[in-house]
């Protein structure tokens, strides 16, 4: 139990430097010896845990996404009722997936990396379908719960990743303009609002 706990540590401690590092140096000029240096750690214990940067910020990836996905779930449970309040219903949502800069830097430029090799592109077109695929029942039950139907999920599933994506690079660009903020949340509005339909009675 106790050489369990250590090793999941180790890895969690390289998963942390290696954000740090991936955020300041960029993905394509991290070497594993940076991130052993800020974790503290041997390159034999980076090699006991990852078997390349690749899979390691795959492994990032994989924490993030899960911790976002319970985030957003737990919307359904959140105590008051969002059943009469699109609005607040994504506001909820929409702060389970923050707007990270750091995070966005890393995955702007592993996606670069990842446009360059087909196999680990294929890893990724999976694993964001995975997390659509997740997330989008969250969302289809909200709006349920406000009235309305959603015809093909899977359609409102990948038009929510392209409102994200679109509108994530100018709220950070911008991070003090609310406006930008305010169009983001309508845009996702006008997004829920195309893709459903009322339920009928």
């Amino acid at each position: 139990m106790k050489a369990r706990r250590s090793r999941a540590e180790t890895r969690q401690r390289l998963l942390d430097a290696a954000f740090e590092a991936f955020a300041e140096e960029g993905f394509g000029r991290c070497s594993v010896e940076q991130v052993c240096e800020r974790a503290g750690f041997t390159r034999g214990a980076f090699y006991s845990n990852f078997t390349s940067l690749e899979e390691l910020f795959l492994a990032m990836w994989e924490q993030r996404s899960a911790s976002m996905l319970a985030e957003a779930a737990a919307v359904l449970d959140a105590p008051g009722s969002v059943a009469e309040d699109a609005r607040r219903a994504v506001e909820q949502v929409l702060a389970a997936v923050p707007v990270d800069d750091k995070w966005f830097r890393i995955t702007s430029e592993f996606t670069a990396h990842a446009l360059r090799n087909p196999a680990l592109r294929q890893v990724m077109v999976a694993r964001e379908e995975a997390i659509a695929a997740a997330l989008t029942p969250v969302v289809v039950a909200l709006i349920r719960r406000n009235g309305r139907r959603v015809p093909d999920p899977a359609a409102l599933g990948r038009a929510l990743v392209a409102v994200h994506d679109g509108t994530l690079g100018q709220c950070l660009l911008e991070p003090d303009n609310a406006a930008v903020r305010e169009y983001r949340l309508d845009l996702f509005l006008r997004v829920l609002d195309s893709y459903s339909e009322p339920v009928e009675d």
